[in-house]
Formats: structure tokens, C-alpha cells, sequence
């Protein structure tokens, strides 16, 4: 495995789950029969500006930590996602979900305290609500 290909899943496996430390990437990494030493991890997690908090290793492009806390709900009508915020936040979790780039997002409308998010062409809106519900909750 090249160290494009390797990164590339690095970069797969912590936007999709919680990974606190380098021995777990490491272990999950080998049983998927990646075998990395710490070294190169250290140096590939460096390279994809990845950084450690209180909940894990996160990527640049990451949602920001305090996100849970300024979601109220997730709401679809079958055609749009609708979520609502604490007043004034909309444009913060509107800005944290386009720069997380899903590829289930069209794009968001913010106002004060509701989003409109449009799911991509062939996505139903249940799914993209589900997934936004769990960008949300990995910060949790």
C-alpha cells in the first residue's frame, strides 16, 4: 500500500469513528491487515493535519467540538433537511457541515436558527437527516 492509499484510509477511518490514540488507529489498521509502525502513523497524521482532543483524533475539515451543543433537532419532509439551532448559530453549523463536505450535501441555507439542507442528486432526505445526525453525535 502506497502512503497516498495508506492516508487516504487513515483519513476514511477517523472522520468515520472515534479514535483516541495512535495504538488504536494501529489496531484497527491491522485488522483491516495494514501492519504500521507508530513512526509512520505519527508521520501520516501529521501530514493530514490531524490533532488529538478530548474526543479523539479529529481532521482540519472536522465539525467543532462544541456543535452538539448548538443542535436542537434534525428534522426531514421527505425533499429538505431542516435543522434547528441555538438562536444565533445557524451560520456556525452551516459553515462546520460545508467544510465537513458529506458527499450526501448539496448545500445549506442558514438564517438565525434554522438550516436548510439540501440533500445531493439521489440521496433521500431521511438518509442525509441520518447522516447529519451522526456528524453530529461523533462529536458527542
Amino acid at each position: 500500500m502506497s502512503a497516498r492509499e495508506r492516508r487516504k484510509l487513515i483519513k476514511g477511518l477517523v472522520s468515520s469513528q472515534p479514535i483516541a490514540t495512535q495504538e488504536e488507529l494501529r489496531a484497527v489498521l491491522a485488522e483491516r491487515g495494514h501492519d504500521v509502525t507508530q513512526a509512520t502513523l505519527s508521520r501520516d497524521l501529521a501530514q493530514l493535519g490531524a490533532h488529538r482532543t478530548a474526543h479523539g483524533y479529529e481532521l482540519p475539515d472536522a465539525p467543532p467540538a462544541l456543535l452538539p451543543d448548538l443542535v436542537r433537532s434534525v428534522d426531514d419532509n421527505g425533499t429538505l433537511v431542516v435543522i434547528h439551532t441555538a438562536p444565533g448559530a445557524a451560520h456556525v453549523v452551516a459553515s462546520a457541515l460545508d467544510r465537513a463536505k458529506p458527499i450526501e450535501i448539496l448545500g445549506t441555507i442558514a438564517g438565525d436558527d434554522a438550516i436548510f439542507v439540501a440533500p445531493a442528486r439521489g440521496v433521500a432526505a431521511s438518509r442525509l437527516a441520518k447522516r447529519v445526525r451522526e456528524i453530529v453525535a461523533r462529536i458527542r
